[in-house]
């Protein structure tokens, strides 16, 4: 059986920086470059997701009887 492969979070956000610094130093070619580019796009999209995934699970609130309850942050001003 063969195992999909799921990359965490800190890997991809570690590629997404590499890509980045290869973009800005300039050194590499139109096709490459947009290659690279699409690959961050998807990078930043799977990324994006996750967080807001974690965002949503973190809001939540589990009250005593095993409910759970979005959790509202006011901020005092």
């Amino acid at each position: 059986m063969a195992k999909e492969k799921t990359e965490k979070f800190e890997d991809k956000m570690k590629e997404l920086e590499t890509i980045i610094n290869e973009l800005e130093t300039g050194e590499i070619d139109l096709d490459s470059s947009i290659e690279k580019y699409m690959r961050a796009m998807k990078l930043v999209e799977e990324c994006d997701a996750k967080l807001k995934s974690i965002e949503e699970q973190v809001n939540q609130i589990v009250k005593e009887d095993g409910t759970l309850e979005e959790f509202h942050y006011e901020e005092e001003e």
